[in-house]
């Protein structure tokens, strides 16, 4: 059964296969149990590496030798390897964690906080203004400064934003409301979804028609976004001024109706 070469290539690369493996997978799947010669016929690869392959894909869990003369093999379902391979992600990103938060008790974290609290020109938080690109880094940076709140945090995004940062930032949310936080949420967009998100992390959300992206923290410091464009890469502003943020904020309570 031969698979188009633009499948055999995304297939490959969903799967971490190369391409004989791929090929050979494709043929074991395709045949249901064979022996490695009729695998090199179906799949094309070179008798010669087909053993190989069979043996690497064997080790990765990707095919089954049946007992028996000849040997044959067995394709494993996809829908069983793609929840292996989940359960293997899952496991190698919780064990990254951990060595992750581990690295904080270590000599060398220790040395690397001194060198930059204690360099020859450190760093003052007040001189800084940032720009931040890509979603994961506005995300990091915009928890920092949200757990570092001590009065106030203001945010006006949209519904769909607001879901999504609703998942990854709810215990930070939660910790502000414990902390007595005062939280001012404005959100543009539907209004089953706004509600949704107002049931799940149960503040009073502003319904608003503005389409901006900006979370102000304690009238000090702000992170706005200068898009609002799903097709491009996300791209923030942080400054720790106060003026500024504080000029915004004023700004940001009358269009939410205060003073």
């Amino acid at each position: 059964m031969l698979v188009q070469h633009d499948i055999v290539n995304r297939i490959k690369d969903y799967f971490d296969l190369n391409i004989y493996e791929t090929k050979v997978w494709l043929a074991l799947l395709g045949k249901g149990i064979a022996s490695a010669g009729e695998i090199a016929e179906i799949s094309r690869v070179p008798r010669s590496r087909t053993y190989d392959v069979l043996e690497s894909l064997e080790k990765k869990g990707f095919a089954i030798v049946k007992i028996g003369k000849p040997v044959k093999y067995i394709g494993v379902k996809p829908n069983i390897i793609l929840e292996k391979l989940k359960n293997n992600v899952r496991t190698d990103a919780e064990e990254r964690i951990v060595s992750l938060s581990n690295i904080r008790s270590t000599d060398e974290f220790v040395k690397l906080e001194e060198l930059y609290k204690g360099g020859i020109s450190p760093v003052k938080k007040e001189d800084l203004s940032l720009a931040l690109k890509g979603k994961s880094n506005i995300s990091n940076h915009l928890r920092e400064i949200l757990q570092n709140a001590g009065k106030e945090v203001m945010i006006c995004t949209n519904a769909k934003d607001m879901s999504y940062k609703s998942k990854i930032f709810q215990q930070t949310i939660e910790n502000l409301k414990k902390s007595n936080i005062k939280i001012n949420l404005a959100l543009s967009g539907e209004d089953d979804l706004i509600k949704q998100i107002e049931d799940k992390l149960k503040i009073r959300i502003k319904r608003i028609k503005i389409e901006s992206k900006f979370f102000i923290i304690d009238r000090k410091e702000i992170l706005f976004y200068l898009s609002n464009d799903a097709e491009k890469e996300d791209v923030a502003i942080w400054l720790n001024s106060e003026f500024f943020a504080n000029a915004f904020a004023s700004l940001f309570v009358k269009a939410m109706g205060g003073k």
